[in-house]
């Protein structure tokens, strides 16, 4: 089994690691992996102590460049009785402009985070670890076009939600912006 390191920790393929997977992120990897075999060797994954989950905590207690953090955030609106629901990924130290490129994206009148229960139920991930490996296929997923950009935090690999609080995964960013589904938008986060 390959390990390596980023920050302070010990990643490993998370192919290997369905035990650190919520059940949804672990069957999208697996799909993904069957359809892109080097999508296995570029996906990692690490445990952490799930009172870091958040990102600020998380970054610091693990020697992690906020920068390579990208937060992914579900948010739902409605236009004329019809729901639509994306997740929006922006990098750690953005934020995503739901009011204005998320709404205008969904083609809402008004675009609100999910409720937290909401968003766990429907995920079947963890509130703190929620990623858009493996979201409900309803969801849209929209890339803020900086998180596939060649970031030099990490290399270029971006930390992103496992679907639990007790671990992170991470990949390329320029790899995150091809998974199935997902859309990369110039200007989805505020600085």
């Amino acid at each position: 089994m390959t390990t390596t390191t980023l920050g302070s920790l010990t990643w490993e393929r998370a192919v290997d690691r369905p035990d650190l997977l919520a059940d949804p992120t672990a069957a999208a990897l697996r799909a993904w992996s069957d359809a892109d075999p080097a999508v296995a060797d570029a996906v990692l994954v690490t445990a952490i102590d799930p009172d870091l989950a958040d990102t600020a905590a998380m970054t610091e207690a693990y020697d992690l460049p906020l920068e390579a953090s990208v937060n992914c955030v579900l948010v739902a609106g409605r236009r004329a009785g019809e729901e639509k629901v994306a997740a929006a990924l922006v990098r750690a130290t953005t934020r995503a402009d739901v009011n204005n490129a998320v709404k205008r994206l969904l083609d809402v009148r008004k675009a609100s985070f999910l409720p937290m229960d909401r968003a766990t139920a429907e995920s079947g991930m963890e509130y703190g670890g929620i990623t858009p490996l493996g979201l409900p296929a309803g969801y849209r997923v929209l890339a803020d076009a900086t998180v596939a950009a060649d970031h030099p935090a990490l290399g270029g690999v971006v930390v992103v939600g496992s679907g639990l609080r007790r671990s992170k995964v991470a990949l390329p960013g320029a790899l995150l912006a091809r998974a199935p589904g997902v859309e990369v938008v110039e200007g989805l986060a505020l600085a």
